[in-house]
């Protein structure tokens, strides 16, 4: 083989090799697909790119279950800021959620006054869950399943994770709200 035609056939097989790597980042990103909405809308993930977005799989029934007051007060304090709240509801961890979506909607609202986004039940872990969090689990710093209810992923605006927060981390501790602030500043 020539040296003309083996640079050639390296240049292809370079170019071909970062044609799929810039495909398995896309597919990992936690900020792609439908999703459905309480309330039964979809909405696309990619719509919340460019804003910081904290997810949390939620449950009504759960120790933690006082964490969506928090979580609220996050939305107001940051929301004009940029910080996106994303509630979706599990029943993955001892049948915590076993409500229906309007179900669920009505606790949240009549309870704790929730207006950040919430979402239709999903699954969180194990061979069924979603692709947000097959996506969230796989990227994030420490990558495992989902351990409870009330873990946190935060999400920069390029739409990269940039934190994972166990269920014990209050929506309103010095650690997240932090975390949250300097990704507001990027």
């Amino acid at each position: 083989m020539s040296i003309e035609k083996l640079s050639a056939f390296i240049l292809v097989c370079s170019l071909c090799g970062f044609a799929l790597a810039a495909v398995r980042v896309e597919a990992a990103t936690p900020l792609s697909g439908e999703v459905k909405k309480i309330d039964g809308t979809s909405v696309d993930l990619a719509s919340y790119k460019g804003k910081v977005v904290l997810v949390v799989n939620v449950a009504s029934r759960c120790g933690y279950t006082g964490q969506y007051a928090g979580l609220q007060k996050l939305h107001d304090a940051y929301k004009d800021k940029g910080l996106v709240v994303l509630g979706f509801p599990a029943n993955d961890f001892g049948a915590q959620e076993p409500g229906t979506d309007p179900q669920i909607a009505e606790f949240c609202s009549s309870k704790y006054g929730v207006t950040f986004d919430m979402f239709s039940k999903i699954t969180v872990k194990g061979p069924d869950k979603a692709p947000l969090y097959k996506a969230l689990t796989e990227s994030a710093d420490p990558k495992g399943e989902v351990s409870w209810n009330f873990e946190k992923f935060l999400i920069g605006k390029d739409g990269t994770v940039v934190g994972r927060y166990k269920s014990g981390v209050a929506p309103g501790s010095p650690e997240l709200t932090k975390a949250i602030e300097a990704a507001l500043a990027r």
